[in-house]
């Protein structure tokens, strides 16, 4: 790498020992301009694994695939730039330039793909009469040949501009591995596809933005989606990476409060030899559910898929996260286990007017200078052009292909280069470069005395301080394509996810069909949208089932099993007396006193009532009180009989029938009279007896102040011991004479 101290090319004249040290990767794109742009695109990925020896210097890595979308990426980003410089109305005293490498998805590629970019990247060399010169710009904006090569160039080659800001990268790691290493120069990186929610946090990588929306709301999307179809037994797993670290962190939070369980949660490596996909699927083979979230990128869903394949694991409900949501290369060899995934795409745009027409006019004539479109044509058309400059092979030889005929046309056949239907990432890279432009536009206007630095100073674009672009960056809002982009605190957009859902056509193409979508400026209850009848599944015609425990029905709750998840429960019956009335009940509900369970335990119904009615017999204290005083007149009467010894005595007169009438009269007064205090202090009312019989209710009478019903009571008590002491009396005397004369019959 160059050894600078400042990244101002002209700074190099002043370090007499500057030297760039090592092999320089010569494929780029490049043009030229006031301000260059740095970009970072994983156009390989899958390094191919090797064993170092530690007894010679490594060779380059090779990797198993090319993306063709990863270059779409890249022409996106000269197209915008080119765009831009073609308008009047944005930097018309301004013209952008463009620096783009390949990341490889790779750290220490990304890394020193960035420092070539930040530094200002030596030109081409060549040697003329012995002697190294520097090399000339091929003026095409493209990759530029690579000629003979000094192995130790000085700062006297460097020819192409630093980068003040990097558009890049597609990976959360390796976007904060650059973010650590470019942060002491102040070098702002602007993401077009990292997602991952640790980004955000500002005290550790200030110098960041992005128009990728942060995982923290692709998370809540996943979890409202599976709670709305019921799934609440998911399995989760992901690549061993930042990115998918952080989203099953908040996915897991997240899901829980919408009652959704992880089945599993398992991190794989990103190299998946043998051993660690047998690992993952005996995970998925040995679990009962039938959803799995996978965060990862379309690489390692290919080698997932083809061992899912080879173990014949079907009837599968896919859920994708963003990074493969849309990865319509998966379709041709995977399809039959694709069909009817559902994930969050980013938001699409219809059209990004003209950008079709650029990526279609590629020709053999105009590819040859660029390694990188020159490696697309070999790839998509399966031949290699005469002289082609592409050095690298995927799966089969670049050099065993036949030669290309020159007839061919990559708009004869399907390439996710030229395919602009699903223009996600592709637009989120076109705003990245509108998004600079505008603070550069921002930077231009502004009047000196009123800018927002130090003594009311404004950047100059034309002396592009870095620090200085992302204040304005930072600050920018505008609109494009219809479309208006703001940006929180954090440096990141406002989310916005469309609901994919994976078809097979009747001719087995793929289509993506959006079924939905969410929005995370609307409130929880409006934020997910979803079109369940125009959903195609993976298995039959609804939503396939996953859950840990069938849901209680109403007259059941909910048990929870002891050390397994909420999700895993048993069923138990309401205890007598108690219903359940909804699905899934915590807890059962006490019916009213007056109110009982119907058999099935789901709703309490009302008692039935049971009551002595008026028409019935009934016996009250006045009436015994009334009928024992007779009963005590009249043995009064017959003892006194018996008592006198002469007949005609005038005992008898005192005993005669107004006498007994008046006794009658005088007992039944006072039982009157206790029954009157009773009534007046404390009466009588009707109680509701619901503890007697469980599913009827005695009406019965409560007898209100105690010490009058036990008055009232022993009171008939004392006439009746009374009456039948009297008796025990007249019965010891036994004159039968006596009852002869006066009349009395037994």
């Amino acid at each position: 790498m160059f050894l600078l101290n400042n990244l101002n090319v002209s700074s190099c004249a002043l370090l007499t020992d500057c030297a760039f040290i090592g092999e320089e990767e010569t494929n780029s794109f490049y043009e030229d301009g006031d301000v260059v742009l740095g970009g970072v695109f994983p156009l390989h990925y899958t390094r191919v694994s090797s064993l170092p020896t530690y007894t010679s210097k490594p060779e380059p890595g090779s990797h198993k695939y090319f993306s063709a979308r990863a270059l779409r990426w890249m022409q996106t980003m000269t197209f915008a730039i080119r765009e831009i410089n073609q308008r009047r109305d944005l930097l018309p005293e301004l013209r952008l330039g463009f620096h783009i490498r390949d990341s490889c998805n790779e750290v220490p590629v990304s890394l020193k793909a960035s420092l070539l970019l930040v530094n200002g990247q030596p030109g081409p060399t060549a040697i003329r009469n012995g002697s190294l010169s520097v090399g000339e710009l091929s003026g095409k904006g493209d990759l530029i040949s690579l000629g003979s090569r000094s192995p130790v160039l000085g700062c006297a080659d460097v020819t192409r501009s630093p980068s003040r800001v990097i558009i890049g990268d597609a990976s959360s790691g390796v976007s904060m591995a650059l973010l650590r290493s470019l942060g002491p120069f102040q070098i702002p990186l602007v993401s077009y596809f990292a997602s991952c929610s640790c980004l955000s946090e500002q005290t550790e990588f200030p110098m960041f933005m992005r128009t990728m929306p942060s995982d923290a709301f692709q998370v809540r999307a996943l979890a409202r989606l599976v709670s709305h179809f019921g799934w609440t037994w998911v399995g989760v797993i992901g690549l061993e990476s930042d990115y998918a670290r952080f989203a099953i962190q908040l996915f897991l939070h997240e899901s829980s409060l919408h009652g959704v369980c992880a089945a599993y949660v398992h991190l794989y490596p990103v190299v998946l030899s043998q051993q660690p996909l047998d690992e993952l699927l005996d995970i998925i083979q040995g679990s009962s559910s039938k959803v799995i979230i996978n965060f990862c990128s379309e690489s390692e869903v290919q080698s997932i898929m083809r061992a899912i394949r080879q173990r014949n694991i079907t009837g599968i409900q896919w859920i994708a996260g963003e990074a493969w949501a849309t990865a319509k290369s998966l379709w041709e060899e995977f399809g039959d286990l694709l069909s009817g995934t559902l994930g969050f795409g980013i938001r699409r745009a219809e059209e990004i007017p003209g950008l079709k027409q650029h990526l279609s006019r590629l020709r053999p004539s105009n590819i040859q200078e660029s390694a990188f479109l020159t490696e697309l044509w070999e790839e998509t058309l399966n031949c290699r052009l005469n002289g082609s400059v592409n050095t690298h092979s995927h799966m089969v030889n670049h050099l065993d292909r036949k030669p290309c005929t020159g007839m061919e046309d990559l708009n004869d056949v399907y390439s996710a280069f030229s395919d602009v239907s699903q223009l996600r990432v592709s637009y989120n890279v076109y705003k990245a470069v509108y998004l600079v432009a505008h603070a550069l536009q921002r930077m231009s206007d502004c009047e000196a005395g009123q800018g927002p630095f130090v003594n009311g100073t404004c950047g100059k674009p034309q002396s592009l301080e870095p620090w200085q672009l992302f204040h304005y960056m930072k600050n920018t809002k505008f609109s494009i394509l219809g479309e208006k982009v703001d940006f929180d605190r954090n440096g990141d957009p406002i989310a916005s996810y469309d609901l994919m859902n994976w078809r097979r056509e009747q001719d087995g193409s793929l289509r993506l069909l959006k079924v939905g979508f969410y929005d995370a400026s609307l409130s929880p209850e409006l934020s997910l949208v979803v079109n369940e009848s125009a959903i195609q599944w993976p298995v039959g015609q609804q939503a396939v089932r996953s859950v840990c425990s069938e849901s209680c029905p109403p007259g059941k709750r909910v048990a929870r099993r002891k050390g397994k998840p909420v999700c895993c429960f048993d069923c138990v019956t309401c205890a007598e007396g108690e219903v359940s009335n909804n699905t899934d009940s915590l807890d059962c509900t006490r019916c009213p006193d007056v109110m009982w369970p119907n058999n099935m335990r789901k709703l309490c119904l009302p008692k039935y009532v049971e009551f002595l009615s008026y028409k019935e017999p009934m016996a009250f204290g006045i009436s015994f009180a009334l009928c024992i005083s007779c009963l005590l007149a009249k043995t009064v009467v017959v003892l006194m009989a018996f008592r006198a010894t002469l007949p005609g005595s005038g005992v008898m007169k005192w005993f005669g029938p107004n006498q007994q009438r008046a006794s009658v009269l005088l007992c039944t007064v006072i039982q009157g009279l206790i029954c009157l205090i009773w009534l007046l202090t404390y009466p009588p009312f009707t109680n509701s007896n619901t503890g007697y019989l469980r599913n009827t209710i005695i009406i019965e009478c409560a007898t209100g102040s105690e010490v009058g019903f036990w008055c009232v009571l022993g009171y008939i008590g004392l006439l009746a011991c009374l009456c039948f002491f009297m008796a025990y009396l007249a019965h010891a005397c036994r004159p039968l004479q006596v009852y002869a004369m006066y009349g009395f019959r037994f």
